[in-house]
């Protein structure tokens, strides 16, 4: 089985809406739902969990029904971090999944995500447990040494990005965690999964990503989102 966990517990105050990001419309419809469309339009996802901020539950439930998102097993309350919404998120498949069933963690706040980039990110994690959505980093760039100047550079080649899907077979997914609470490492490392294992020294596989596939941060972003929605529309009716 695979699962489709996505994240809507953040608030999102820089996109400067007074609503979490997540709920703003583009072209009349929430940026989550079209992020959960492209899971639940996905052939091989079976379930999709959201992990939501507790004010806008409610109105999760509405917009599934809304939208016919049959693939919407679980609306689960979010955390304070992104580890803790992905912690309440897997805690509650506890029940229903296998050590080898795959989970891809996903921003609800990530609606450019295409069909290939969770068909690889499934591909890769059944082949080696988890699988990162990865791109090469394209920019010239250099180490800040305060805010007005750098004095280092650093070479391109050799800096992976990585976003999401994250994709992890739960048994690997749900151990990390167990073990990372036990120790108190999970208190160490900023609040993502990717930072939690390389502090446990695991090994990250990477996925297909794309540039395309950001997450909306700020106005522009939304911007950018409503202009790509617009340049697929105009697409489809040309052919």
């Amino acid at each position: 089985m695979n699962i489709a966990v996505i994240l809507a517990g953040g608030v999102g105050n820089r996109v400067g809406a007074g609503i979490p990001k997540q709920f703003v419309e583009v072209l009349g419809k929430p940026v989550l739902v079209y992020t959960i469309e492209a899971f639940q339009n996905h052939s091989e996802i079976d379930a999709i969990e959201v992990v939501c901020v507790k004010s806008h539950i409610e109105y999760m439930k509405d917009l599934v029904d809304k939208y016919s998102l049959t693939k919407v097993k679980w609306i689960t309350e979010g955390g304070a971090e992104f580890q803790d919404s992905v912690l309440n998120g897997i805690n509650n498949l506890s029940s229903v999944c296998s050590k080898d069933d795959i989970v891809l963690v996903h921003f609800g706040a990530s609606p450019f995500i295409e069909a290939d980039i969770i068909t690889d990110a499934i591909r890769v994690c059944r082949q080696k447990g988890n699988a990162i959505s990865t791109t090469p980093f394209y920019l010239l760039s250099g180490v800040k040494d305060d805010d007005k100047k750098s004095s280092r550079w650093i070479d391109r080649d050799t800096i992976a990005c990585m976003s999401t899907p994250h994709a992890f077979k739960y048994g690997y997914i749900k151990d990390i965690y167990d073990r990372a609470i036990e120790t108190g490492i999970i208190n160490e490392v900023e609040p993502h999964t990717t930072t939690l294992m390389y502090k446990m020294s695991q090994t990250i596989y990477f996925s297909k990503g794309s540039q395309v596939n950001i997450k909306i941060t700020t106005k522009e972003d939304l911007d950018l989102f409503e202009g790509y929605l617009l340049m697929k529309q105009n697409r489809a009716n040309r052919s």
